[in-house]
């Protein structure tokens, strides 16, 4: 099996910092383990990077598919291969310490990847039009670059990167099986086939169908999972990926943090873990953990910068990802102004068309955009109705399950400015009823009077709205992660 095709999206170690790093017991633990601590070089850290507002603190964590120290045998490709990274997310922690939000950056976004350090003490010269994870190969070397990540989500974002995080397969089935496993539920039985779609038998059963509760190899399996399960996109399994995280957050915050449990859980954290140097020592963790001991899950947002198909790739939409950019400089909430004042409101507003709260508040898109939620149990009915708006010339922003599933009658949800769009949205859905809400974009929530023989087939994805198959598509409709 090729290297590319091994990769994993992981879900790394932010889910689990949120809710044990903090305590006071785990610091003592920590400080125990202290030389279990890895960090990465910082000379490769751009000299030319943003200032910092100040507000909030900016970490990215990057998902690693390492090829050494035991990463090969779980699928971690040759051990001759170089270090590659095909999951990133930037985590903004607000500057009241209670909110947070994770913005997912697809692998294949297009992006400039600015001058890197090389192993032999030179840098690079600044490549345009680059995918996103090569910027973690630059240099070409078994542990891959860090550094040059992290330049270029500066680079990228205009915000100055406070602290970078790397977790590795290893690390990943560590942190599960630390927390006894997350709770997930599948639409089909996963046999090797799906993980592997070039193989020529099926192979043997990786994953059965319905809920269970996974952990290790079945947990790197699920989150890997590409081509058996939704539509087969890499945004699609972004969306699958926030609600994982969303459930093991949920996971532990149910345990409880028990003293039996500290010592595997800052095992796992510290051994999964490669740090920049401002996070390289157990006292640094215990100062940064107790920033983040007062997040809830109620008050994450997980977010995908806003994107369209360019080609076979991604290009990051304008001014969309600029305005969230300029949001999370100032601190503020998506689409408001104070974080600790406003998260809270906008939830609260979301509620009626979110599939879970806290697991997907995308950025709204531009005037034209539209949010589309299955509430009947018709698998697939949001994606199928997000393509039948896309060729009528509207842009979905996102698709999900509606928070309840028993809607009889199609809705369309609209604010004053944008009544005129919702009124021509709802005469392709007839019997669709207009609702008018506070939200700046239009929601449809599909009722059960629309069959599926009235929606088109989904199709293999060319936009947003056809690869952001429903959360539900993947999950099990009665496995709440919120």
């Amino acid at each position: 099996m090729g290297g590319r095709r091994r990769r994993m999206r992981l879900l790394m170690v932010s889910g689990i910092s949120l809710l044990v790093l903090g305590t006071a017991g785990f610091g003592r633990t920590l400080l125990m383990l202290a030389g279990e601590i890895d960090t990465f070089d910082a000379d490769g850290i751009s000299g030319n990077r943003p200032g910092s507002a100040g507000k909030g603190e900016n970490v990215l964590v990057i998902g690693s598919d390492g090829r050494v120290d035991g990463n090969s045998e779980l699928g971690g490709g040759d051990k001759a291969d170089v270090g590659r990274a095909d999951t990133a997310f930037l985590l903004h922690v607000y500057s009241d310490h209670r909110h947070a939000v994770v913005v997912s950056i697809p692998r294949d976004t297009l992006v400039t990847i600015p001058p890197c350090r090389l192993p032999d003490g030179t840098w690079s010269a600044a490549r345009t039009n680059a995918m996103f994870n090569a910027a973690y190969s630059v240099g070409q070397t078994v542990g891959g670059n860090p550094a040059c990540a992290q330049n270029t989500v500066e680079q990228l974002t205009g915000l100055r990167v406070d602290h970078t995080v790397v977790v590795d397969f290893k690390g990943f089935t560590k942190l599960t099986e630390a927390v006894g496993g997350v709770r997930v539920c599948l639409p089909q039985d996963i046999y090797q086939k799906d993980l592997s779609p070039h193989r020529a038998a099926r192979g043997r059963l990786l994953l059965h169908k319905g809920p269970q509760t996974v952990s290790g190899l079945e947990a790197l399996d699920y989150v890997r999972i590409r081509h058996g399960m939704g539509d087969g996109s890499d945004i699609g399994r972004i969306k699958r990926q926030h609600a994982f995280m969303a459930s093991l957050i949920k996971k532990v915050k149910g345990d409880g943090l028990t003293p039996a449990r500290l010592l595997p859980l800052a095992e796992a954290a510290t051994t999964a873990m490669t740090v920049d140097p401002g996070l390289g020592t157990a006292n640094k963790l215990v100062s940064f953990a107790m920033m983040l001991k007062e997040v809830d899950l109620h008050n994450i947002k997980f977010v995908t910068v806003p994107w369209r198909y360019q080609g076979s790739r991604v290009a990051v939409v304008h001014p969309d990802a600029d305005k969230l950019w300029a949001a999370l400089k100032a601190d503020r909430a998506i689409g408001g102004a104070d974080a600790g004042r406003v998260m809270e409101s906008q939830r609260a507003d979301a509620v009626a068309a979110s599939p879970s709260p806290g697991v997907e508040m995308t950025v709204s898109g531009r005037p034209a955009a539209v949010a589309v939620y299955n509430g009947t149990r018709i698998n697939g009915l949001a994606s199928r109705a997000a393509q039948a708006l896309m060729r009528h010339g509207f842009t979905v922003s996102r698709t999900g399950n509606a928070s309840s599933r028993g809607h009889a009658i199609t809705l369309v949800q609209y604010s004053a400015a944008l009544k005129s769009q919702a009124e021509k949205i709802a005469k392709l859905f007839p019997g669709a009823q207009l609702q008018p809400i506070a939200a700046a974009e239009v929601t449809v929530i599909l009722g059960q009077h629309v069959a599926p023989s009235t929606v088109p087939a989904s199709r293999a994805p060319t936009s947003a709205a056809t690869s952001a198959r429903s959360a539900d598509d993947d999950l099990c409709s009665d496995l709440s992660y919120g």
